[in-house]
């Protein structure tokens, strides 16, 4: 009785998020604006301390052309209506000439009781401008500052007492129209980076998660495979790394398909074929008793051949699950096994073909002798094949060898033919399944089913180059580690 089937939940494909400031492009525009912002405060420090030196220098600068005009008048002082006005006029509250023998008072008026702050204009380090500009600026307008700076090109000081706030005002005015010009620059400037950013990154990216999305709802549907775009940047490499990918996929997909679709199939017939082979094999017993010279001499080749046919009937579905049964390895005399495989391979005499054993009597390899016999089979079948479409050259001899080494715990076996080689896209595809045939027609299952039959004995299979026309297979088999206790108790007997 079957089981019944379990509902399956399937997880249903991330969506792109809805909502421009959700999605890469707006947050891309938020961060270029929040970074330009950043990048305007930063030129708005120092511009704003520049700012006030400059205003101040100009402040001295015009102070100092009504006070050289008075300061050429010797012992002339102003009257009070006239110190008034040009204190008026210049915004501040006294003004002073210095000089290294003797100082000179050009215009004055009430002097506060004490002065808050004194700025040198001419001697001032980046570090105190910054902190004097946004000392002026959080915390000025009420205050009373001294300022001095040189007299023109000449040794003397200028030097002028007043107010800060139209300097206070000016900067606040100032940082006014920087913050507004920063953020039309931080606009205009975001929205051409993000312009040329989707259009070079977001468009491709987009474009590729949707065909990624797409692609995923029908991997079979060959029109879901993304067209590539040329170019050789990143987007572009990656687009038609993607495009392969799912081209490859498809291949895959297909290729399991016919895996699924084979396996049905030849589980379907393995059923019916193992009622043929039980006949067959009832029939064989029946026919080695049978009192024929002939019969005698053939039967014992077709009992081995049918009990073989039917152990394959076996493992038919193990292998559909894509896994061989585990190896009874145990040691096998390995000439007699290549002399099974070339009684049953039945070589056509009038071929030329000839088939060769060059393996000692006493050679014993530590393997499973049913899975050894079909590594072995598939490699010479498909070497006599080759060697049977093909017409032999320069009367080069039409060949098949099969020799074999031991070296310490490995055994060596080499499947030697003189026939035309592998093709280029045999190579390629050498140990895959249905992919790596070397001639019209084959399957290439021959080759992938001796690779994973080795592989479970721990041992290597490969293609070996040589100087001469042929193929040359060469299998590498370790003997099984022996437990230390096995080892103790041998030597001891």
């Amino acid at each position: 009785m079957s089981e019944e089937a379990q509902p399956t939940t399937v997880s249903e494909a991330p969506r792109a998020s809805a909502g421009i400031f959700r999605g890469l492009s707006g947050k891309l525009l938020l961060l270029t604006i929040v970074f330009v912002m950043l990048a305007e405060v930063l030129i708005f420090v120092p511009s704003v301390a520049n700012m006030r030196i400059r205003w101040l220098q100009d402040r001295l600068n015009t102070v100092a052309a009504a006070a050289v005009v008075v300061d050429g008048l010797q012992n002339v002082e102003l009257p009070r209506n006239v110190q008034d006005d040009t204190l008026m006029a210049t915004g501040t509250k006294a003004i002073v000439i210095r000089r290294k023998d003797a100082s000179r008072m050009i215009a004055a008026a009430d002097m506060p009781a004490e002065i808050d702050g004194e700025y040198d204009t001419a001697n001032f380090t980046a570090f105190a401008a910054i902190r004097d500009a946004f000392d002026t600026l959080l915390f000025g307008g009420n205050r009373v500052v001294r300022v001095y700076g040189p007299l023109g090109e000449s040794d003397a000081v200028i030097e002028l007492v007043m107010a800060d706030a139209s300097l206070h005002k000016a900067m606040l005015v100032y940082s006014r129209n920087v913050f507004f010009l920063s953020i039309i620059i931080s606009l205009i400037t975001a929205t051409l980076i993000f312009l040329a950013i989707n259009r070079m990154l977001i468009v491709p990216i987009r474009r590729m998660t949707t065909s990624m999305q797409e692609f995923s709802n029908d991997p079979s549907n060959p029109a879901r495979v993304l067209v590539p775009p040329e170019g050789r940047d990143e987007l572009a490499v990656a687009g038609q790394h993607l495009a392969s990918m799912q081209r490859e996929l498809q291949r895959t997909l297909k290729q399991q398909k016919s895996l699924a679709e084979l396996g049905l199939a030849v589980s379907k017939i393995n059923h019916d074929m193992r009622n043929i082979l039980s006949s067959a094999q009832l029939i064989s017993d029946r026919l080695a008793a049978v009192d024929d010279p002939v019969v005698k001499r053939f039967a014992p080749t077709l009992l081995r051949a049918i009990d073989r046919a039917v152990g394959y009937t076996r493992e038919v579905l193990s292998y559909g699950r894509t896994t061989e049964a585990e190896p009874h390895r145990r040691f096998v005399a390995l000439k007699p096994l290549v002399s099974d495989v070339a009684e049953l391979l039945s070589i056509d005499p009038q071929s030329g073909i000839e088939f060769q054993i060059q393996v000692q009597d006493d050679l014993e390899v530590d393997a499973d002798s049913e899975q050894l016999f079909r590594v072995v089979h598939n490699i010479c079948r498909n070497a006599v094949q080759a060697l049977t479409n093909h017409e032999a050259e320069d009367g080069r001899p039409r060949m098949v060898s099969v020799s074999a080494m031991r070296m310490g715990s490995v055994v060596t076996i080499s499947v030697d033919d003189t026939g035309p080689g592998m093709p280029p896209k045999a190579r390629e595809n050498l140990f895959a399944a249905f992919r790596g045939s070397a001639r019209s027609g084959g399957t290439g299952l021959g080759l992938a089913i001796a690779r994973e039959l080795v592989l479970a004995h721990g041992g290597t299979i490969a293609l070996v180059e040589k100087p001469t026309p042929g193929t040359l297979f060469r299998i590498e088999l370790p003997d099984r580690p022996v437990p230390l206790d096995a080892f103790r108790s041998k030597a001891r007997h």
